[in-house]
């Protein structure tokens, strides 16, 4: 059980049946009033964010998360699937339209953190940054470079990204997976 002022940002909290994880959190006391906790939540099973107040006398339960390493194996009919990485007989599927801002970013074989509340997959924690070739990119085209020349290329997993001229096929690129922007040339 946590106290209204042990209610700090990216702790992971239980609020009407639901983990939701801090964003923000201020306590202060207006007045001759007694103090609040002020906090800005994210609901991690809709994404939806709610500001919440917690008096002095509210207490709230910790979340308890659990992580799994899985490896990612293939797409098939809107259904991404993975096996946990100690029993690879433990296969299981997530729709595709659930996990599709994470597609780009994931070859088969990769391992990465599932992170689940009770039997309810929330989060896939893929690594910040990660190492795709480039499988189409158009020729460098002389000219205007003063603002650093960029072009788009596309990686082995079907992702597009913006890159420098000096980018060629076959070329291995790290990747940034929170921004999805090119990081270096390997």
């Amino acid at each position: 059980m946590l106290d209204y002022n042990e209610i700090k940002p990216k702790r992971v909290i239980v609020l009407e049946d639901a983990p939701y994880e801090v964003l923000e959190a201020h306590v202060f006391r207006k007045q001759q009033r007694k103090p609040v906790n002020a906090t800005k939540l994210r609901n991690l099973l809709t994404g939806a964010v709610r500001e919440y107040s917690f008096a002095v006398s509210d207490k709230v339960n910790e979340a308890e998360l659990e992580t799994k390493m899985v490896t990612y194996l293939y797409n098939n009919r809107g259904e991404s699937w993975f096996y946990e990485a100690e029993d690879k007989a433990k296969r299981f599927s997530i729709p595709t339209e659930e996990i599709k801002e994470k597609l780009p970013f994931l070859k088969p074989n990769s391992q990465i953190e599932l992170l689940k509340f009770g039997d309810k997959i929330i989060d896939l924690k893929l690594p910040i940054k990660v190492e795709l070739e480039v499988v189409e990119a158009p020729p460098s085209i002389k000219g205007n470079t003063a603002q650093g020349g960029m072009k788009q290329v596309k990686l082995e997993t079907g992702a597009t990204v913006n890159a420098p001229l000096f980018v060629n096929t076959g070329d291995i690129l790290r990747i940034n997976t929170e921004t999805g922007e090119y990081v270096e040339r390997i």
